[in-house]
């Protein structure tokens, strides 16, 4: 694999000269300049992976110098360095687009994990935007916002799975986007330019259910007066998703399991099978593996179902995409009504971010429709948000100690479940000393051991 190329910006020789050691040593490449058009002309002639930018440097600030770079190299990360006085200024860097900032005077650990951790983002980001112009070329993806890492990790694992024909179950709340993620597995795969079809295995009765997706022979029923093609057989060399398959009845359940062992299947009425080749995609906001031990869904069925799981993480959980979302939907509703709308009132952007969503994305698009065809302004302001909510999202808020430690405490859950109970690899991701890594456990009542495998 290529070595990840930097840039580092400092007019202080001896930290310039510091820096470029460290990265160095961590193989690197690394082109360290002190002046700033050094550096804008390094970008015109090289592709950088990430930049780590002094904020005072001699001839201009180095957001103004990020800035200029970003017109050369939009999407490069940048890491700005910074003064213990200047935390302000930094803050401001990255709401004008710089990635994170790092304090003066740093440790060489800290260092090392910003730039791993923005290195690792471009690279999620890069797969992300591969996929979306992937997508692009047949349908308009862009309302895929993926700026979390979450979605980010979902849309990586649709680029790694498009290309095999295993089956894919995608789970998640209502309203997360289960069907355009499986459009994108669709899209990204050989066999995007054959059709798909996607069916709701809750939305038709036993009988009709068995009819649309395996077809009919006239007569079979009536009202059956020709014959009639499935979905299955509609899909064949392309993509079938099966929507809400938590939903579909035991019966039909043993005919899918025979679709799937042998990719044939009987229509209605008939004694001749129908051979199919097709890609098999499930989607469901159920707990299957719940289902199973309840009787209700086939363990035989789940197994084969549950090959490729991929999980769509509900909007609460990704609210750094809420306004990205807000902002398209937007966009999109004041183009459909004919209203020009500047954007979002930063109250109204809060109220979006403090509500829980139980309806996830589907809900926040309803919400912003509502909002646009309501106002009377060019900006849509908070009493158009959520309207007799208000309150509720008030109300459930809660101290900020307690949001804090309820944070902190599965923030650690989750590291020592990557690190399997490695305290010392837990400690060095989260950026603190062993010692007090100890005590935040300490703090917790978590036992690394617990999390041995």
């Amino acid at each position: 694999m290529a070595r990840a190329n930097l840039l580092v910006v400092d007019d202080d020789r001896n930290l310039l000269e510091i820096i470029r050691m460290r990265l160095e040593s961590l193989e690197y490449e690394v082109t360290a300049v002190r002046e700033e058009e050094e550096a804008k002309q390094a970008v015109m002639v090289q592709v950088f992976d990430l930049a780590v930018i002094d904020l005072q440097l001699a001839n201009q600030d180095g957001i103004s110098l990020m800035e200029e770079i970003h017109l050369l190299s939009p999407d490069l990360p940048v890491i700005i360095l910074t003064a213990h006085g200047s935390i302000e200024s930094a803050v401001e860097a990255m709401k004008r687009g710089a990635y994170t900032y790092l304090t003066k005077p740093f440790e060489a650990r800290e260092l090392t994990l910003h730039v791993d951790r923005a290195l690792e983002n471009r690279r999620l980001t890069s797969e992300v935007n591969r996929l979306k112009g992937l997508l692009g070329e047949r349908y308009d993806f862009k309302n895929i916002v993926a700026r979390s890492e979450k979605m980010h990790q979902v849309l990586e694992a649709v680029s790694r799975i498009a290309q095999m024909d295993s089956t894919v179950h995608i789970h998640g709340e209502s309203g997360t986007g289960k069907e355009l993620i499986a459009r994108a597995i669709h899209l990204a795969s050989p066999r995007k330019d054959k059709s798909f079809v996607a069916i709701n295995c809750a939305a038709l009765p036993e009988t009709l259910l068995e009819s649309e997706l395996f077809g009919h022979e006239k007569g079979a029923f009536t009202g059956a007066i020709k014959s009639s093609k499935g979905l299955f057989a509609q899909a064949h060399e392309g993509t079938i998703l099966l929507d809400e398959i938590g939903d579909m009845p035991p019966s039909l359940q043993v005919k899918l399991l025979r679709v799937l062992q042998e990719r044939q299947f009987y229509p209605v009425g008939s004694e001749q099978p129908v051979s199919v080749d097709v890609r098999i995609l499930v989607a469901t906001n159920k707990n299957l593996a719940a289902l199973v031990k309840q009787d209700l869904f086939r363990e035989d069925l789940f197994y084969r179902i549950h090959v490729i799981p991929i999980e769509l993480p509900p909007l609460r959980e990704r609210r750094e995409d809420i306004p990205l979302l807000a902002e398209y939907f937007l966009k999109k509703f004041s183009a459909q009504m004919s209203k020009e709308i500047k954007g979002l009132a930063p109250a109204a952007v809060q109220r979006l971010m403090l509500h829980e969503w139980p309806g996830n994305v589907r809900e926040l698009e309803n919400t912003i429709e509502y909002a646009v065809a309501m106002t009377v302004q060019d900006v849509i302001t908070e009493n158009l948000i959520l309207p007799g909510k208000a309150g509720a999202v008030i109300e459930a808020l809660k101290p900020l100690k307690e949001v804090r430690d309820t944070f902190e405490k599965g923030y650690l859950v989750r590291l020592l479940e990557h690190t399997q109970g490695n305290v010392s690899n837990a400690a060095i991701i989260a950026g603190r000393y062993r010692a007090d890594f100890y005590t935040l456990l300490k703090k917790h009542g978590l036992n690394p051991g617990d999390f041995k495998k």
